[in-house]
């Protein structure tokens, strides 16, 4: 990833281009079915602008330029009704544009996150990427604005606030799951430099009204060229879904997020959180405790209890045989995001049972 002196520059900001590599099957569309209450269609992948009659800079390639006034004005300067949600990158407000267009402003407090943000997922499109709309740079102010997504995040339906609306299915969180590799293996694999999101866990996965997963928060994301790793001394992410080699030696690659998609596979799969402390020591560790679980032959006891009607043997085997795969400690030997799509995709059960036993014995 080239570095720019200046990171508040504009035309430097759009200096990183992501090429197509003639990627196709990870952005088709998945059906609806499996939601929580209803079945509806899909709309498109390619759907018109929603700012529509707004001011647009495409030389700058990356969305619409909005003014402090413009997002002071959709989000009621920035109420506190409004916030969405916080942390150490900022503060996520919800707003409404002039033209009735709800939306998401991201206010960045760290100038290198919002280049690094506005890099990984300017150019790109993808119906499960969260879409950037445009941008805000006015004085001391870093924003950007993304669509809102307006039906919660996979934590909260996993785990809290969403809860109260009825559990998800099992259809649901696998709809989610593989929109999620869709989109994992759209930034891996189908464009130069490749995209690393480096943050991937429940909180990030986005659900939209039709159960489609929308992929977000790309605020630690590393571009990276063909065949290229990152070794950093600060390793970044959250504890639980980080792979063991980045937190040991600071190697970053894809193999990152293919571990953490394996937690978060793991997690759809027993209502679980990925580390937590309240359960008995053995238990405490979701991939230890499934890895155990699997090898006393005890798989059909992890799924998530709150589950009304339980997956098929069949499909069970597939997510585990899926995740345990992903969140192998030989990072060489997790499969490619693509790959991970097919076998979620996959109607027959494609593997041997005995790569249940083989896959959960120690290393």
């Amino acid at each position: 990833m080239s570095k720019s002196s200046d990171p508040d520059n504009i035309s430097q900001c759009s200096s990183v281009f992501h090429h197509e590599k003639g990627f196709s099957s990870q952005s088709g569309e998945e059906g609806s079915s499996g939601t929580v209450r209803k079945q509806s269609s899909y709309p498109g992948l390619v759907t018109a602008s929603p700012l529509v009659g707004l001011p647009e800079f495409s030389h700058l390639g990356w969305g619409h330029w909005f003014t402090l006034r413009d997002l002071e004005f959709a989000t009621n300067r920035f109420a506190a009704e409004n916030v969405l949600g916080e942390g150490g990158y900022g503060v996520v407000y919800k707003g409404r544009l002039i033209n009735g267009t709800e939306v998401a402003v991201k206010k960045i407090l760290n100038k290198k996150e919002f280049r690094v943000e506005v890099e990984a997922i300017g150019h790109v499109r993808h119906k499960n990427l969260v879409r950037l709309l445009g941008y805000c740079i006015e004085g001391v102010h870093r924003m950007l604005v993304y669509e809102y997504v307006n039906n919660g995040n996979l934590e909260q339906w996993l785990h809290g606030a969403m809860r109260h609306r009825g559990i998800l299915t099992w259809e649901a969180r696998m709809k989610v799951l593989l929109g999620t590799a869709k989109a994992l293996a759209y930034l891996h694999e189908a464009i130069e430099p490749k995209v690393v999101h480096r943050d991937i866990k429940s909180s990030n996965i986005l659900i939209d009204d039709e159960f489609n997963s929308k992929v977000s928060d790309f605020g630690l994301a590393k571009l990276l060229g063909a065949g290229e790793s990152h070794i950093t001394t600060r390793v970044m992410g959250t504890f639980g879904y980080v792979a063991p080699e980045y937190a040991n030696t600071g190697l970053l690659n894809e193999k990152s997020d293919i571990y953490s998609f394996g937690v978060l596979l793991l997690e759809a799969v027993t209502g679980r959180d990925p580390v937590d402390y309240g359960r008995p020591a053995n238990e405490v560790n979701l991939v230890e405790w499934l890895k155990m679980m699997v090898g006393t032959r005890r798989a059909d006891e992890v799924v998530d209890p709150n589950l009304e009607v339980k997956p098929a043997t069949r499909a069970l085997k597939r997510a585990l045989l899926v995740a345990l795969r992903c969140v192998d400690p030989d990072s060489e030997k997790r499969p490619k995001m693509s790959q991970v799509v097919r076998m979620l995709e996959a109607e027959e059960y494609p593997f041997r049972e005995v790569c249940l036993q083989k896959l959960s014995s120690p290393h």
